[in-house]
């Protein structure tokens, strides 16, 4: 790392986070399918670091059709047990099922909002929350919202979306900007024009 920038301190520990810490974490994303990658990806990392994810990640968006979440939701019996072979993945059943049920209920979720997008930011009126955390201790794991969200997206027949793994998607897809006050990316984020989305500042490819 050649440059200056302050940074939030979980970025430091490899290349791949500081890039995805520069680049995606915290962008408010509002593509559907962009929304189920991170839906799915922040799922698989249940009991796992985040970094585990990341190394697989092409390797996920290759087994899950590219996160296209109508052809997630036609899978198998026979795709199971071809996931479950598959080295590039975390081979877990019970997340695989998931990944698979969760495209379908996205998929009715989707029905009903006209979009994921529209469902997901309505529970903060379309604006990410803009929080001043000043040090890691001060970033919570969940919160009153997450809670809800959680609670709402189980009912709707969602697994692997507990509070904590919500709070994580939350802010890994903007709707909440919990860079710490003193990390250049806090700043550049709180001035986004609502709609703003991760095509305008880059991504991880």
């Amino acid at each position: 790392m050649n440059d200056t920038k302050r940074r939030c301190p979980w970025s430091l520990g490899s290349e791949q986070y500081l890039r995805y810490h520069d680049e995606e974490w915290g962008v408010p994303v509002h593509d559907d399918s962009r929304l189920f990658e991170f839906l799915i990806l922040e799922g698989a990392q249940a009991g796992l670091s985040w970094s585990t994810i990341l190394n697989k990640r092409d390797n996920y968006r290759r087994a899950f059709a590219r996160f296209d979440p109508a052809k997630v939701a036609r899978l198998g019996a026979r795709d199971v047990r071809r996931l479950m072979a598959d080295a590039g993945i975390v081979r877990n059943r019970l997340k695989i099922e998931s990944a698979i049920g969760n495209a379908r209920a996205f998929l009715e979720v989707r029905r009903e909002f006209g979009s994921f997008d529209a469902y997901l930011w309505g529970f903060v009126n379309g604006r990410p929350q803009q929080n001043l955390r000043r040090g890691m201790k001060q970033v919570p794991a969940r919160t009153p919202l997450s809670d809800a969200i959680s609670k709402d997206l189980k009912l709707r027949g969602f697994r692997f979306v507990g509070s904590t793994i919500v709070y994580a998607y939350m802010q890994a897809v903007g709707m909440v900007n919990d860079h710490l006050t003193t990390c250049f990316r806090r700043a550049q984020l709180a001035v986004l024009p609502r709609g703003g989305s991760s095509a305008k500042l880059g991504r991880v490819k």
